[in-house]
Order: structure tokens, then sequence, then C-alpha cells
């Protein structure tokens, strides 16, 4: 298995995927990435020599991935948690933060169902 940035990527897929399991890069930064390592995107990435991984390296260095973009993404949640913003607030009480509703859905961010009684009337 080759290993960038500390992730180690799948050989049986194409590296265009595989680069995908660094958090951080897309579909379309991958993409871009191998286009500026000249990478073949159909080549699997059991399949890549030693200086292709080397240039696929260096490329993915140019940008923020795994650690350092969870940490700042960490960050700016705690910075928004500290002013008060609404979307902070949002966070703080565990409830959806883009707009959703939460009258009838949001379990993920809600947690599991608390009955309350005497509700039903």
């Amino acid at each position: 298995m080759a290993r960038i940035k500390g992730v180690d990527v799948p050989n049986n897929k194409r590296i265009e995927i595989a680069l995908t399991y660094i958090y951080g890069i897309g579909r379309s930064l991958s993409k871009q990435i191998l286009a500026d390592a000249n990478v073949d995107l159909n080549k699997k990435a059991g399949n890549l020599d030693n200086d292709e991984l080397a240039r696929i390296r260096d490329e993915v260095n140019k940008y923020l991935t795994e650690g350092d973009l969870r940490r700042e993404v960490n960050m700016n949640i705690k910075t928004k948690m500290e002013i008060n913003s609404y979307q902070g607030i949002r966070h703080k009480k565990g409830l959806p933060v883009h707009g959703q509703r939460t009258s009838r859905n949001a379990r993920t961010r809600k947690g599991k169902a608390k009955t309350i009684a005497n509700k039903k009337k």
C-alpha cells in the first residue's frame, strides 16, 4: 500500500479514487493533483512506481490536508462557539447548524429520541 500524508491508499483502486481517502481531497482536487504530477488517472495505485509516487506526494503537500485541515476546521468551530454566533450556539446545543428543520427529523445531530411523559393528548 502506498502511504501519502500518513494515509494508506488502497492498491486495488484507480489512483484518482484512492487519493480521495485523504481527508481534504475530493474528486476534482484529485484530478488536478494528478494532472499537475503528470500521472494517468486510470492507473491503479498499486501499479505506481516510486517516481510517480514522489511527484504525487509533492503535489499533495501543496494543499492543506489531513491533520492540519482537521485542526483548522475545529478551531473555526471553537471560534464561532466563543463569539456566540448563531452557528456557534447551534454547535453548543448539538442541533443542526445549516438551517435544517428539527421538528420531525435531525436525529443524527439530536441523538436518540427522548420520550416525554403525557405528551400525547
